[in-house]
């Protein structure tokens, strides 16, 4: 366990005061702004099919039609005619470690991907600004029928490219908001994961995107299907380095979880704060499904990001549990959305907010329960933890009832460390600074005892950089 920590702890604190050099040598780049010439060039890198094209365009109307939304924190900062919608690095992706470039290769070794992937992954995706350098499946997952594939190669395979065609933005539509547009208009790389009928996987498959490219977006799209009775772990990480222009990320993330089937999605993000973090993230559940959502959000300027379980089946569950951490200059809006339409649905939100040196942290939630769904059961509770007087945490739940059969509860508490628990802890030889840090990783640990070990160390070891002020 020591020897663990020590080696994360380790690789990060050498990750994190790594800052990239930018050289126009290694990639490719579409010129900055939006366009229907812009969007018709992305889609001839991507060799996309007839349909997408047609589809990238006209979401780009979408995207032209709406506008931002005017709550949460402003994104005046952020202007689309400053951004790259595609860089593209001068690699292919390859299926070997060793066959990744150099620069690349040691870019994901500071985060630890390849000892990851050795450990403990039944298999890993690595995405490098707007596409994939790196993707592979262990062979004993292969043989259970388990697809999982870079999404442009699942788009164009004659085998699942009908399945892509036919999910592929129905969950998260353009005309949701200006951000879904966009996503649809310019995205690019990503995961598409199939998991057959009554397949469990004992190992989590993972995707790390990397966006390193300064004044770029990256658009990945995620596309996760968990056939009857099936069981998934899916792991998502993503960084960036420190620039001092605007950066965008408006992935997108689609999950299915069928009838009896289980799928648990964790996310660690660890932005540069020059990052505009604009995600959106949506699953739909089947009869006695179930979906577990898992966040640690830490860096970015400004931050949307509510994932949205819809509970379409029967006895279907939803849980999220997720923790933020908001420093100088940095605004969260984070939260949950849980949609009851099945009979005796259950859903549950627990969500943690640390906020620090004038951070701002905004918990926004929705809960709405159909007229049919009696028999219905949902529980949030939110909590915050405010380091100073000049950081800031709002709670904002919404809740839409239709139906008196239910059972619904909500409670919120903000708060700040305990004089009393710091004497206790300096009173045993532990400094002062180490003690606030112990309190924040305890108050954080409904998060952190929900993901795999490394991931557990990797979030303390965030929330102590996130603490002495290095990030």
């Amino acid at each position: 366990m020591a020897d663990i920590k020590n080696q994360v702890t380790e690789i990060n604190n050498e990750f994190y005061n790594f800052r990239y050099e930018e050289n126009e040598n290694d990639f490719y780049r579409i010129e900055d702004g939006l366009n229907p010439e812009i969007i018709k060039k992305i889609s001839d890198e991507k060799g996309d099919p007839e349909w997408m094209r047609e589809f990238r365009l006209k979401s780009l109307e979408i995207y032209n039609s709406l506008r931002v939304s005017n709550w949460g924190p402003g994104i005046e900062g952020l202007d689309m005619d400053d951004i790259s919608t595609y860089v593209r690095p001068k690699t292919q992706m390859s299926g070997k470690w060793e066959d990744v470039p150099d620069d690349i290769k040691e870019t994901f070794e500071k985060l630890g991907i390849p000892e990851a992937e050795r450990k403990s992954l039944a298999g890993v995706g690595a995405q490098y600004d707007s596409e994939l350098v790196y993707h592979n499946v262990q062979k004993e997952v292969a043989k259970q029928g388990v697809i999982y594939l870079g999404f442009e190669e699942a788009l164009k395979s004659k085998e699942w490219g009908p399945m892509v065609q036919e999910y592929f933005m129905t969950l998260i539509k353009p005309q949701d908001h200006k951000f879904a547009a966009l996503h649809g208009a310019a995205w690019s790389g990503g995961s598409f994961v199939y998991v057959p009928k009554g397949v469990k996987l004992s190992f989590p498959l993972q995707s790390y995107f990397r966006l390193n490219a300064k004044g770029a977006g990256q658009f990945e799209h995620t596309l996760i299907i968990v056939d009857e009775g099936a069981d998934l772990h899916f792991i998502e990480g993503c960084s960036a380095p420190k620039y001092n222009e605007a950066n965008l990320h408006a992935g997108a993330v689609e999950l299915f979880v069928k009838k009896n089937a289980h799928l648990r999605y964790s996310t660690i993000e660890n932005w540069s704060k020059n990052m505009y973090n604009l995600n959106t993230k949506r699953a739909r559940v089947e009869e006695n499904g179930s979906i577990e959502w898992i966040s640690g959000s830490f860096g970015s300027h400004i931050s949307y990001l509510y994932p949205e379980s819809d509970l379409v089946g029967d006895n279907s569950k939803a849980e999220f549990t997720g923790v933020t951490f908001s420093g100088s200059g940095q605004s969260l809006d984070t939260g949950a959305k849980m949609v009851h339409l099945g009979k005796n649905t259950t859903s549950l939100i627990t969500t943690k907010s640390i906020s620090k040196g004038g951070g701002e942290n905004f918990y926004r939630s929705a809960v709405y329960i159909g007229k049919d769904a009696k028999g219905s059961k949902a529980s949030i509770s939110c909590e915050s933890l405010m380091l100073d007087d000049k950081s800031r945490s709002d709670t904002i739940p919404a809740m839409e009832i239709l139906t008196d059969e239910c059972d619904v509860g909500h409670e919120a508490k903000i708060g700040r460390i305990s004089a009393d628990a710091i004497f206790y802890l300096m009173s045993r030889g532990i400094g002062e600074e180490e003690a606030r840090s112990m309190i924040v990783s305890g108050f954080a640990n409904p998060v952190s005892k929900e993901l795999p070990l490394e991931y557990a160390v990797e979030m303390n070891n965030l929330i102590r950089l996130e603490m002495k002020g290095n990030m």
